[in-house]
């Protein structure tokens, strides 16, 4: 299985990472890169194949990733087409829509996107799957193998439902670290030290996790089983009801699956 990947940046590195780590063959594995400290770098790095020439890499592929930036999306694309019944194109670009990509990589392209977070860069991140009726069960498994190299998959069933995934686990991480400044300046301000501040939020932060992913219960369920009446925990989350955090990170989500439409809308032109 020949994968190939048409940028060299931080998630194709990690996607590469992790498919070596999974058992992958260095020697199946392209990476088309322009920088040539970045291409350097990757193969030393991986001992992965390495090239600046798209066309060449992508030669022979069973599965074409496309990570490169929104703004040069389409003419990489172009620079790939003729893509009619070849392989699978996975893309990992943000706000680049499934009929942009056909329109120039070829009508009969097949293609799947994924929306991927940051985590991923520590293989533990979670990511959105879309493909549609022109992608058979084949090439939706090796969409979902390649990205599984670095975290979980949630699949779609529309294509407009990636933008709430990029609301809510693209952006997600960025409003976690917002909440844990906030708790770790709070414990300063009670007179904790930095360090013990930043340790405490950071491991209880991990924790919730850990105790979420692991529970058969719900998240609501689990808040009022930590939450005893009249308790500290109870008095904490008056001063936040009260202050309707529920609501704004409703609001915070929806201007970013909003903001991502936009996107979507101003990428995909020619």
């Amino acid at each position: 299985m020949n994968i190939t990947f048409i940028g060299g940046g931080n998630m194709a590195s990690s996607l590469v990472g992790g498919l070596l780590a999974g058992g992958a063959d260095p020697g199946c594995i392209v990476v088309s890169e322009p920088d040539p400290d970045r291409r350097s770098l990757i193969g030393q790095r991986f001992g992965v194949r390495v090239t600046d020439d798209n066309r060449a890499a992508a030669e022979g592929a069973r599965g074409i990733v496309l990570a490169v930036k929104p703004q040069v999306a389409g003419d990489v694309a172009r620079g790939l087409a003729p893509a009619s019944g070849g392989p699978l194109f996975l893309s990992v670009i943000a706000g680049i829509r499934i009929a942009d990509l056909r329109r120039w990589l070829g009508s009969e392209s097949i293609v799947a996107r994924a929306m991927p977070n940051t985590p991923a860069l520590l293989g533990c991140g979670v990511s959105g799957l879309y493909a549609d009726a022109a992608v058979d069960e084949d090439n939706r498994d090796l969409a979902e193998k390649i990205m599984r190299a670095v975290g979980a998959v949630v699949w779609v069933n529309e294509e407009s439902l990636l933008d709430p995934v990029t609301a809510l686990s693209g952006s997600g991480p960025a409003y976690f670290f917002l909440l844990m400044e906030a708790m770790a300046e709070a414990g300063v301000d009670l007179g904790l030290s930095p360090e013990d501040a930043r340790l405490l939020t950071l491991e209880t932060a991990l924790g919730a996790a850990r105790m979420a992913l692991e529970s058969e219960s719900d998240l609501t369920t689990l808040r009022r089983r930590v939450t005893s009446p009249g308790g500290t925990t109870a008095a904490a989350l008056e001063v936040l009801q009260s202050a309707d955090v529920p609501a704004a990170v409703r609001r915070a989500v929806e201007a970013a699956r909003d903001r991502a439409c936009d996107l979507a809308d101003e990428f995909g032109k020619d």
